[in-house]
């Protein structure tokens, strides 16, 4: 019994000492006020970087990440102190548009919960800790940090900024290398009529019935049942729809790619059967066929638009550099910032090392 009894105490106070170390405070930001960076806090966002690379973090590379999030703070503090901040509406946005590029369609936050639930069984907070070492609201708290100093460098360099652009030279370069991805499959564009059933198929039947003998009556054109479609309570949807010749157009269609390879034998002016599916009725026609060639700078990037080759890659590159710029602006103008007046570092040499050693 007393074994037991002081085997517990020693672990308890292995957790007292382990607590105690995560709140002493590493180094303190004062641009604008006081903000203490602790070891706890500095685990957590190492314990980030290790998720993402994969690998543990050696002392010197801790030191690293401990700078960057002295950095960090001062940055956010400075812009802050210049008035500066960003909207809770904004970080959502941000966030909504970065689980939406995982999934590769437009979601809520709480149709990608339950999509985590149903692929991993994992809440949407556990699934985040294991992809990147933070919570739902932690990773929020960090993304809203990284867009205010982001903010803060772009409103101190944005005259520099502007002036980032890549050379003709550069443009040139880049198109020679990457030349063979720049090509058009073989396209036909087609005009789409889609009438939902909502609660009455039988009055969706009717009204695609009406205008596809319509169309094909001609009584009217693609262009004017375009117009009509706008109008409130039309009961239906129709425009124009680029069609590639891959699996991934046939997939959007709800075709196979067998029946997707039929359509491009098709002539301009062919107009489909209605098709019904699970909640609408469809049909369309080929208004126009494109065949597959590479591009050359001066053409287009998609058919029937004013965006060339060249200009696609100039924007491209021009974001690439821009990107750099900013990365290279934020790291000079935080150094600028890590002043003593600015900082104090708590920890320093050997003492520094033996907390950072967990």
């Amino acid at each position: 019994m007393k074994r037991f009894a002081l085997t517990f105490l020693m672990v308890f106070s292995a957790a007292v000492v382990s607590a105690q170390s995560d709140l002493q405070v590493l180094a303190v930001v004062k641009l604008n006020k006081n903000e203490s960076i602790t070891v706890k806090q500095l685990k957590s966002r190492v314990e980030t970087y290790q998720k993402q690379r994969g690998t543990e973090l050696s002392v010197s590379d801790r030191k690293k990440v401990l700078d960057a999030l002295i950095q960090e703070k001062l940055v956010i503090q400075a812009a802050q102190k210049s008035g500066i901040s960003i909207p809770d509406s904004t970080v959502e946005q941000y966030f909504l548009q970065s689980v939406s590029q995982q999934i590769g369609r437009n979601v809520t936050e709480q149709e990608f919960e339950q999509l985590i639930k149903e692929q991993t069984n994992m809440s949407l907070d556990e699934y985040m800790r294991q992809q990147s070492g933070m919570s739902v609201a932690d990773y929020k708290n960090y993304l809203k940090s990284q867009l205010i100093a982001q903010q803060y460098v772009l409103s101190q360099r944005r005259t520099e900024l502007e002036g980032v652009s890549p050379s003709d030279e550069e443009i040139r370069a880049f198109y020679e290398l990457n030349k063979t991805s720049f090509v058009w499959t073989d396209m036909f564009k087609m005009f789409l009529v889609i009438v939902p059933k909502e609660n009455n198929a039988e009055a969706a039947r009717a009204k695609a019935d009406d205008l596809y003998n319509k169309l094909k009556e001609k009584k009217l054109t693609t262009n004017q049942i375009a117009v009509e479609s706008k109008k409130e309570n039309s009961g239906f949807q129709a425009g124009e729809v680029l069609v590639n010749k891959n699996q991934l157009s046939a997939q959007q269609l709800g075709i196979s790619y067998q029946d997707l390879i039929s359509l491009f034998d098709k002539d301009k002016g062919y107009i489909s059967p209605i098709a019904e599916r699970d909640t609408n009725f469809q049909f369309y026609t080929i208004i126009k066929k494109f065949e597959a060639k590479m591009l050359s700078l001066s053409d287009v990037v998609q058919p029937e638009t004013t965006v060339t080759v060249y200009d696609y890659i100039k924007q491209t590159l021009g974001q690439q550099k821009q990107m750099e710029y900013l990365t290279l602006a934020a790291q000079e103008i935080s150094e600028e910032l890590d002043t003593e007046a600015n900082v104090e570092r708590k920890k320093t040499g050997a003492d520094l090392d033996k907390l950072l050693s967990w």
